[in-house]
Parts: C-alpha cells; sequence; structure tokens
C-alpha cells in the first residue's frame, strides 16, 4: 500500500470510525434511558445496567455502520475536491479506478466487520440480552421484591406483598395481571412460596382467591382456592428459554436448521428471509461506497455545485437500503422478494463500477436541478442583508 493509499485509508477509515462510535453511543444511550428502571424500580447495580444495555451494541452498529461509512467516504471525497486534490490527481493522469482502490480496501475491512457482527457478534448479544434479562427478573421475583410496596414486573403484570419470613414464605399476596387486554386478573393469597420443578418455576399461593373479569362485563368471576400455582417460568428461566428466535440465532444454525426444530417447522420462511438478509448484509456496504464513489467521485471545480450531487447519494443509498428492508419482510411470504433484492445489490454494484471504471460523471438532470436551484437562490435573496 503506497502513500496516497494509505493516506486516503487512514482519512476514510478514522472517519468511519469517529462516525460509527458517535451514532452507535447516542442512539445506545437513548435506548439506555428507557431501561433506567433496571436500576430505580428493580434495584440493579450500574454494572448490570451497562452490561443489559450494552448487549445491543453489535445490533445498533451493524445498522449503522453501512451509513457510517457513506458519511466517511462522501466526507473524503468532499475534502479532496475542496482541496483540489481530485482535480490534481485527475490532471496527472490517475484513473478514478486508482482513485477508488483505497476507498474499496476500507470498505472490504467494514464488510468483514459487519460480516462478523450479523453471522455471530448480533445474535449472541441478543440470546445472552435475553438470558441475563430473564435472570433479573427472576432475581426481582425472589429476591428483590420489598415487602409492602405495588412493584411492576412487566407491563400489566403488578406484584405485591405484605411480609416475607426468614424461611422465604411469603405473607399476604396481591398479583394483579391486565396482560390481556380480553380480561383482567387479580389474586389474593394468606401466604405462599417460590417453587421449583422440572416443569418451571412456580409461587404456591395458599387459601386465597382469583377474581377474574372479563372485557365487558361488570360483575367478576371469583373461585376460592386453597391451592394455586402462578407460573414464574418465564422470569425465572425457564425451559423456554431454549427456543431462541431467528434473530438471535447464529448463521449457520440459520442455513442449516434441525429438521425437528419447532421453531423452524412453524416459521421456515423466516428462516430464509434471515439467511438471506445476513448474507446480503456485507455486499451493502460496498455497493453503498460505490455508489458514492460514482456519484461524488468526479473532479469538479469549486464553481460547481456539489449539493444535489450530495442529495442524489442520499436519495440513491436510501433507495437502495430501503428496497433491501422491503425484500426481508415480502420474503417471508414470497421467496421471489430475495431475488429482488439480489438485483438490486447486482444493479447496483453492476452500474456503479461502470461509471467509475469508464470515468463518467453523473449528474441528476437539469429539468430536477433547476427548480431547485431557482429555489435556493429566491431563498438566499429573501435572507440577504437589504442595503
Amino acid at each position: 500500500m503506497g502513500s496516497f493509499d494509505r493516506y486516503i485509508f487512514r482519512t476514510t477509515f478514522g472517519a468511519f470510525l469517529l462516525i460509527c462510535i458517535s451514532l452507535t453511543a447516542v442512539i445506545w444511550l437513548t435506548h439506555a434511558l428507557r431501561e433506567i428502571d433496571l436500576m430505580t424500580n428493580q434495584r440493579q447495580t450500574v454494572l448490570v445496567f451497562v452490561g443489559i444495555t450494552g448487549l445491543l451494541i453489535p445490533m445498533l452498529v451493524l445498522v449503522i455502520a453501512p451509513i457510517a461509512l457513506v458519511i466517511a467516504v462522501g466526507h473524503t471525497l468532499n475534502r479532496l475536491n475542496t482541496d483540489s486534490e481530485i482535480v490534481v490527481m485527475n490532471a496527472s493522469g490517475m484513473s478514478p479506478w486508482r482513485i477508488f482502490r483505497p476507498f474499496l480496501t476500507t470498505t472490504i475491512v467494514v464488510s468483514v466487520l459487519v460480516l462478523g457482527i450479523s453471522a455471530y457478534l448480533a445474535p449472541k448479544g441478543l440470546r445472552e440480552l435475553r438470558i441475563w434479562a430473564t435472570k433479573v427478573k427472576a432475581d426481582f421475583v425472589i429476591n428483590i421484591v420489598q415487602p409492602g410496596r405495588f412493584i411492576t414486573i412487566e407491563r400489566g403484570l403488578t406484584f405485591h406483598i405484605r411480609e416475607r419470613r426468614n424461611d422465604g414464605q411469603l405473607l399476604g399476596i396481591f398479583i394483579d395481571d391486565r396482560r390481556d387486554e380480553k380480561e383482567r386478573v387479580t389474586s389474593l393469597a394468606e401466604y405462599g412460596e417460590i417453587v421449583e420443578s422440572g416443569a418451571g418455576t412456580f409461587l404456591l399461593l395458599m387459601n386465597g382467591a382469583v377474581h377474574r373479569l372479563e372485557a365487558g362485563r361488570i360483575d367478576p368471576t371469583i373461585v376460592n382456592f386453597e391451592r394455586y400455582a402462578f407460573d414464574l417460568s418465564r422470569f425465572a428461566g425457564g425451559p423456554q428459554l431454549q427456543a431462541f428466535g431467528v434473530r438471535e440465532r447464529n448463521l449457520w444454525d440459520v442455513a442449516f436448521p434441525e429438521p425437528d426444530d419447532p421453531t423452524y417447522k412453524q416459521l421456515p420462511t423466516h428462516f430464509r428471509a434471515e439467511l438471506h438478509d445476513r448474507l446480503a448484509a456485507p455486499l451493502y456496504p460496498i455497493a453503498f461506497t460505490v455508489l458514492c464513489f460514482a456519484i461524488l467521485g468526479a473532479p469538479r471545480t469549486s464553481r460547481q455545485s456539489r449539493e444535489m450531487s450530495l442529495i442524489m447519494t442520499i436519495v440513491a443509498v436510501g433507495a437502495l437500503r430501503l428496497t433491501g428492508f422491503v425484500c426481508n419482510v415480502v420474503a417471508t411470504q414470497n421467496g421471489i422478494a430475495v431475488l429482488v433484492q439480489y438485483a438490486s445489490i447486482v444493479l447496483a454494484l453492476g452500474g456503479g463500477f461502470y461509471a467509475i471504471a469508464r470515468g463518467v460523471v453523473i449528474e441528476p438532470p437539469a429539468f430536477l436541478t433547476q427548480p431547485i436551484a431557482n429555489l435556493f437562490e429566491r431563498f438566499s435573496r429573501r435572507l440577504a442583508p437589504s442595503t
């Protein structure tokens, strides 16, 4: 790698890291603030809070990395053009492909990063997030629920106990379950205790009543009981944790699922859609960079405006990624969407590589640029100070 390649690689990759880390941190912080109840209502430590919310970072990077790469490539090209470096390179006989080569090197590094995250890190993070969150809820139910306080375990499920004895027995139990919109179930018991068995974890209620109020009815149905088991398995790490979703599985597990896998039997098309979405993930950074360079990489003088080319780049990249998102959703119902997804990527790569190899200058059509330019000119005149 020559000095020119190192210069472009260092500038582009440095900008990519800065943008990717910044955007990821902002989005992660926005999500983390929504989970602040881990430290308030559920009395977890800062390390648990950061650990649980941090498991989403690989998934965020998977989405943000291609966008950050486009911004970094556009920033580098704009900087080279502003300093007239591209003009000098072109005048010295350097081909567009030679200028594009260090950008392609940076893109391959990002594509390998995206492939590793989509194949292993992102699904592993989602699995660990699910397991860890379940353990936190289990600790919350068994150890952290404070006597005399109404605690919301999850949306629609409220738990209250009057007293907890040293032997672990709970007195004065109140459970209000509104998770089902069609009915509200309220359970009252004199006392109870946590029981673990091969079937899961249960709260065994003793000497109480269940009040069940269906939607549209005024009077509830009351059932008295001597013993009643309330299932806590989903909060205490029950067997269902082994049935991970499609997005929580590694790439090879999605590509080669077990024939007797219950999830695969129920959602076989989801496995197909997820597989092709992950295989296409490392291709998007390459396609984005090719489109960005094909549109912005041509030399321009300081008198030539680049704003419309920037807008054209954003529209082209956004349309390509939006097509991928739509095809991923439709692929669960129709396999032709997978072909459309790959066709859009191949079309973008083919058109971009052709423009780069031939040195074609891609400019937006005049019938689009002229009205926008006139609008900007009138707007600038209104903002200009009167003399």
